[in-house]
């Protein structure tokens, strides 16, 4: 009888702290250069990370957080609901960065990403492109429904 009692508060305490466990995306965002060295001078704050989430319905299906001075973020608590994941990590003059992860009740997911600084002849101006098609900075591949379809 005292095996099954201490059995049980085992197993509700293991219960408790795994409901308190919440989805999570979080990590680091380091801006390199050309060679994959870190640029002295410039600070990763601003970054933007993108989270979307492809198995979801539209208003749960995209989470921005923004890159502390060290290059940090993460996601807001509670706000990742499971499914598979599109994280992207954008800045201006630096290529984009995209990872795919799969999150679960609990899932805690690191990344790093290393934005690539892009070289002042490759930038493409909006002004001087000539079709829509051109225009589209980073078309996305992700194919987002409206709930029921």
């Amino acid at each position: 009888m005292r095996n099954r009692i201490q059995f049980f508060i085992l197993f509700a305490a293991v219960a408790f702290l795994l409901a308190g466990c919440a989805a999570k995306i979080y990590g680091t965002v380091e801006l390199v250069d050309q060679q994959m060295k870190p640029i002295e001078g410039e600070s990763p704050q601003g970054t933007v990370v993108h989270m979307i989430n492809t198995t979801a319905s539209l208003d749960k299906a995209s989470i921005s957080a923004l890159a502390d001075e060290k290059g940090e973020f993460e996601s807001e608590k509670d706000a990742l609901t499971p499914g598979k994941y599109r994280v992207e990590a954008s800045r201006i003059g630096y290529q984009t960065e995209t990872k795919t992860v799969e999150m679960k009740g609990s899932t805690r997911k690191k990344f790093a990403f290393r934005l690539k600084k892009i070289d002042e002849g490759q930038r493409k101006s909006i002004q001087s492109l000539s079709s829509d098609a051109d225009k589209i900075i980073n078309p996305g591949e992700v194919n987002i429904q409206p709930p029921g379809m």
